[in-house]
Order: C-alpha cells, then sequence, then structure tokens
C-alpha cells in the first residue's frame, strides 16, 4: 500500500480551504506517479498534480491537487476527517 494515511493539521486544513490540496503521508519509496495512480484508483478522482517532500521526522508527504475543486473536500468527508 502506497498511501499511508491523510496528514491533517491546521496548516493542511488552510491548504485545504484556499487551494483545494489534501496531504497524505506515503510509503518513502512511491515516485509520484504511483501516488497518482493510486489515489485515483482509491478514490476515483482525476489528480491534477502530485509534490513530494520529507518531513524532518524522515516520512514523506504527498501534497495533492485535482482537477476537480471539491475532490480534496469530499474524499476528506468520505474518509470522515470533516
Amino acid at each position: 500500500m502506497i498511501l499511508k494515511h491523510p496528514f491533517v493539521t491546521e496548516k493542511a486544513m488552510v491548504l485545504l480551504e484556499n487551494e483545494s490540496k489534501i496531504q497524505f503521508l506515503v510509503h518513502r519509496q512511491a515516485t509520484k506517479h504511483q501516488i497518482k495512480r493510486e489515489i485515483e484508483k482509491s478514490f476515483d478522482q482525476k489528480v491534477k498534480h502530485v509534490d513530494t517532500l520529507m518531513t524532518m521526522h524522515g516520512e514523506k508527504k504527498a501534497i495533492v491537487s485535482f482537477e476537480n475543486d471539491k475532490a480534496a473536500e469530499e474524499i476528506l468527508s468520505r474518509l470522515g476527517i470533516m
């Protein structure tokens, strides 16, 4: 499994509200293409762009933007976070 879980912080929620982006912690060796494919398969939403970065704790975080502006909110709602 490439996706571990959504990364939810105050900063992540601001990013969701302002830019409709969602953050996930992902497997350390996962590529952007693998992350995109996994999210599209799991949530049936078209991904526009994936950015990745390493956290200070050595975990890999993906910041995902979607073609549909409401997709990020819908996904978090489906997961019971919003």
